[in-house]
């Protein structure tokens, strides 16, 4: 497919209808901002688009089990001419009117005429009217297949809607985990940027000093190691920066054509939290989490079948009556009479009904089975739950503390850059300083991405995800 190529002003314009901020460095970069990510992803993205079908779906459930009551006509005609003779001719048609319950309301008219007609199937020449019911007495009054098809599609409406959150908390989910890496990436390559411009400073005023006879050539070298040691560090950091930019472009629509970020885009600071902030634990109702949900839906599906299943225990019963109504010599209107009616009943009923219980035995073990599995997703979700949060207590910890390590670190490299212009250091030492102050940043940026990480993860574990954004 081909790819869309826009400008940053047109980029922000077409895809987020909004402005990007701008922030002036040595060069324009366009920042996209978390919030306005997402809103593109919920708007454009194909799985989101994907969501959106499983309601479309369930509405055609709906619409497929209200089939089952349905009006049906039927219409009938057989006739038979030999020896110039009509043997028969015999039409009939009915309408049939199913309900929720084991009740069928039907009517019907049939004409008929012939020298060798069945004497019992034979009607004047304005035919015969009839209208009456069929009732299941017994098995399939109350509960049968078409009031059980009637409450799963409900079901699976509500399921439909579970489904498309699931979906949505997992591609929000997977696209926030890219933004974050990107994150990463980006801001350590700004640390790498100032590292550069210390090691090559390092290395110019290395050679200077060589040349003005205060250093020797094993300092120039040391310091030069030093300098190359940052270039392929940073080259290192290009190759995640340019995987983590491919895999938010992952997420990144504008109808139907994926879009790429433009160079000088990048993301907000990763100081700036997400999420909100959560300052108390409270524990989350995990009857409404969309995993919890599905499986008491499936639970509901199961209690339903079993419902029916036990329906089938019953002797099966049914019972015709149709009143006969008449048509006089000269009137196709009918006449009605008490004397007039058809009507029949069928019974049947397995012995020993073994495929009957078996089934009620198989749907009892699926219900606990399914009742098994709420409880342990349940205490499994519960403990995810507790252990986020509380790891992010410690990373807020490790955050404070590392903040404080590297300006103490950036104040050694000073103080180390003060002694070794005054030629009281040496390179060694003060690269010692710069790689203290340069790893501290890496790891205050990877932990303070890994809290954000971690609220993430209580968010999608809690089902939090979507209503926070």
């Amino acid at each position: 497919m081909k790819r869309v190529f826009l400008s940053s002003i047109s980029f922000w314009i077409i895809l987020l209808g909004s402005h990007f901020q701008v922030a002036h460095a040595q060069s324009d970069t366009t920042i996209l901002t978390y919030n306005e990510y997402l809103e593109n992803i919920i708007q454009y993205h194909p799985i989101a688009k994907k969501a959106d079908l499983k309601i479309k779906f369930a509405k055609a459930e709906m619409l497929s089990a209200k089939g089952n009551l349905d009006p049906e006509i039927y219409a009938d005609w057989n006739q038979k001419n030999f020896s110039d003779k009509l043997y028969y001719r015999q039409y009939q048609t009915k309408l049939k009117l199913p309900t929720r319950y084991g009740v069928d309301v039907v009517g019907g008219y049939e004409n008929t005429e012939g020298v060798f007609l069945n004497p019992e199937n034979k009607t004047d020449k304005f035919g015969l009217w009839h209208l009456g019911l069929e009732v299941n007495v017994l098995q399939g009054l109350l509960v049968n297949e078409r009031r059980t098809a009637l409450d799963q599609a409900k079901i699976f409406q509500d399921q439909a809607k579970v489904e498309q959150q699931l979906i949505l908390n997992d591609l929000i989910y997977n696209a926030t985990t890219a933004y974050l890496t990107w994150q990463q990436y980006v801001y350590f390559r700004k640390v790498l940027v100032e590292n550069e411009v210390i090691a090559d400073t390092y290395f110019n005023n290395t050679k200077e000093s060589f040349f003005s006879g205060e250093k020797t050539a094993m300092d120039t070298l040391e310091a030069y190691i030093a300098y190359q040691d940052v270039i392929s560090l940073t080259q290192k950091n290009e190759l995640g920066l340019i995987k983590s930019r491919q895999m938010v472009e992952n997420y990144l629509w504008y109808q139907d054509l994926p879009i790429e970020l433009q160079n000088n885009t990048i993301p907000e600071n990763y100081i700036n939290p997400l999420f909100s902030n959560y300052d108390k634990f409270e524990n989350a109702n995990l009857s409404n989490h969309p995993n919890i949900q599905s499986t008491i839906n499936k639970l509901s599906l199961l209690a339903l079948e079993q419902k029916l299943k036990r329906e089938k225990l019953k002797p099966k019963l049914k019972i015709k009556y149709n009143p006969l109504l008449a048509t006089s010599s000269n009137s196709l209107i009918p006449s009605f009479s008490v004397n007039d009616y058809k009507w029949g009943f069928n019974f049947s009923m397995p012995l020993l009904m073994r495929s009957e219980r078996a089934a009620i035995q198989q749907g009892e073990v699926k219900i606990q089975e399914a009742n098994l599995d709420i409880d342990q997703k349940r205490n499994e979700l519960q403990n995810k739950i507790e252990s986020s949060w509380l790891q992010q207590f410690v990373l807020q910890e490790q955050v404070v503390l590392l903040g404080k390590n590297v300006e103490s670190y950036r104040l050694l490299l000073e103080g180390e850059n003060e002694k070794f212009n005054y030629g009281e250091s040496s390179v060694f030492l003060l690269n010692k300083r710069q790689e203290k102050y340069i790893n501290g940043q890496f790891k205050l940026i990877e932990t303070s991405i890994a809290k954000q990480v971690e609220l993430l993860n209580f968010l999608y574990f809690s089902n939090q995800l979507i209503s926070d954004n």
